[in-house]
């Protein structure tokens, strides 16, 4: 199930399916293995604080949802629902306003009812994932939010007006070379930043490219990431899943990695120059033959006209073999997808990069509460991190160095300099060592919707309120950041200033709660407060 969102209804059709390998025309439904969430039951204070801390969600009396594993929520109590914009058969979308900004969004409201089985659960709860872990990317529909009550689950995405893509390029035909190459640069970032993030999608296709606007030069953003799963190393992909024009041969052959999705990328911009796909063929089973063949036609029109350099890319994105494949980050240096030697379009902060620009300029207290946080998460609340930091820790050391990281960053679209780089090692390297550590790492680059979830918080303040008080006192305070090098009365000075809002010389829950949650801007939206 692909949580689409568009005013272009994307939301009506079913355009994603498990490919099967018969003649049939009717697709069943598509599988995929689930990574389900986990929730963990918070710690029980050492004994009855004086002033008591809020239990966490997970454990009051409130009514936990199934799916989200969390109370329930009223969502127009923080959204205006307005039109339907789409109807499919999983749910509704629907324009929506959040009250307390007047911003417009996409809520596509799912009837628990069609969640039946524990694999529908968690298929929805790792799509959620999945998005969460995206969220900030550049070229990728931005994921705004999650609650369910006892009918629905909602989600709320940015809103694209300008329909998909696939609709498009069915009204417009051929592209010129200059946009296709536009389009194919923001396509093939897709696909290099889903890979560097741990992300494969699996099921790359213009109805699954949404256009922001209705402007001619709209930029595109993924969406339905229904299919996607998070990379594990080692591990060789059977499920035949995509659909037909779009599958790489390895697919088929129940046998794959994240190279099919450079595959599908390179049938995109086949059909962007030509107004066809590379591989037809009126059935299934026909299409699935051609592409086993693996024939990709250059002679017939356009083809004769279109430039070298055009064909050679394709070429090297449909090669059949995908050891011998260009990758995504080599593709995205190809000559031809730049404008004058040098990327047309500058590229927005990677959410990585903007993450950790958030953690430079957060106080002490807070880095060392996101320490504890990152210490207690999950294996499954991590995936995709964990394939980042090992794409930045190129020798395998455990350890980001300086160097290690201009490059990492560079390989996401930073043009920060030398000194801003600094800055963010400085910032993201804890304990001093000079290098960054991977629960440093996963510190400063985590998504903040981990901070919704309130028994992170709790056992975060539990780590700094060792007596249980249910206050974190100046001494405490100074125990605990001493052990980082960060005690000096000073730097105690300006978090009690900056978090005792009662100005009574300690941190309660709620103070702490408030300066976590304070600032956790994670989309595009907040990218200028940030630069």
């Amino acid at each position: 199930m692909g949580l689409c969102a568009s005013m272009g209804l994307c939301c009506s059709k079913s355009h994603t399916h498990e490919i099967p390998i018969s003649s049939s025309s009717d697709s069943p439904p598509h599988v995929y293995r689930p990574i389900p969430i986990k929730s963990e039951d918070p710690i029980p204070p050492k004994r009855a604080p004086r002033n008591p801390l809020p239990k966490p969600a997970s454990s009051s009396s409130a009514q936990i949802g199934k799916i989200l594993l969390k109370p329930y929520t009223d969502v127009t109590q923080i959204y205006d629902l307005d039109k339907e914009l789409g109807r499919g058969q999983f749910g509704i979308t629907y324009l929506c306003t959040e009250k307390s900004t007047k911003l417009k969004y996409a809520c596509k409201s799912i009837s628990r009812r069609k969640l039946v089985t524990d694999k529908d659960i968690e298929d929805v709860r790792r799509e959620i994932a999945i998005m969460q872990h995206m969220s900030g990317q550049p070229n990728i529909v931005e994921f705004k939010g999650a609650y369910e009550d006892a009918s629905n689950l909602h989600v709320v995405m940015e809103l694209c007006s300008g329909g998909e893509l696939f609709d498009r390029i069915t009204a417009k035909g051929i592209y010129s070379e200059r946009e296709a190459a536009r389009i194919g640069r923001q396509i093939v970032n897709v696909v290099h930043v889903c890979h560097f993030l741990g992300v494969m999608h699996r099921d790359l296709k213009p109805e699954n490219f949404l256009l922001v606007s209705r402007d001619d030069d709209s930029p595109v953003k993924a969406t339905d990431f229904g299919l996607s799963v998070f990379i594990e190393e080692g591990t060789v992909y059977k499920d035949v899943v995509g659909s037909a024009y779009y599958v790489a041969p390895e697919v088929l052959k129940r046998s794959y990695g994240k190279e099919i999705d450079v595959w599908s990328a390179g049938v995109i911009l086949y059909i962007l120059l030509s107004g066809v796909p590379p591989f037809w063929a009126e059935t299934e089973r026909g299409i699935f033959e051609e592409i086993l063949k693996g024939h990709v036609d250059f002679e017939s029109e356009p083809w004769p006209s279109i430039s070298t350099g055009a064909k050679d890319l394709i070429t090297k994105m449909l090669t059949y073999d995908p050891k011998k494949r260009i990758t995504a980050a080599q593709a995205i240096e190809d000559p031809w997808l730049k404008e004058g030697g040098e990327a047309s379009d500058k590229p927005l902060d990677s959410a990585v990069l903007v993450r950790m620009k958030q953690f430079r300029a957060m106080n002490k207290l807070k880095k060392l509460a996101l320490k504890v946080i990152a210490e207690n998460l999950s294996e499954g609340e991590i995936q995709g991190l964990k394939q980042t930091f090992n794409s930045m820790d190129t020798d395998g050391s455990g350890t980001i160095t300086l160097e290690e990281l201009k490059v990492g960053l560079h390989k996401l679209g930073s043009k920060l300099t030398e000194s801003e780089i600094e800055a963010l090692m400085e910032a993201a390297d804890v304990d001093k060592s000079g290098t960054i550590d991977y629960i440093e790492f996963i510190t400063a680059t985590m998504h903040r919707h981990k901070l919704e979830k309130e028994e992170h918080l709790y056992k975060a303040f539990q780590y700094f309120d060792k007596d249980g008080s249910g206050f974190i006192t100046r001494d405490e305070l100074r125990h605990a950041m001493t052990e980082y090098g960060m005690g000096d009365e000073a730097t105690i000075d300006e978090v009690i200033e900056d978090v005792d809002t009662d100005k009574d010389g300690r941190i309660n829950y709620e103070e702490f709660a408030a300066m976590m949650r304070k600032g956790s801007v994670d989309n595009n939206y907040g990218q200028q407060i940030l630069s």
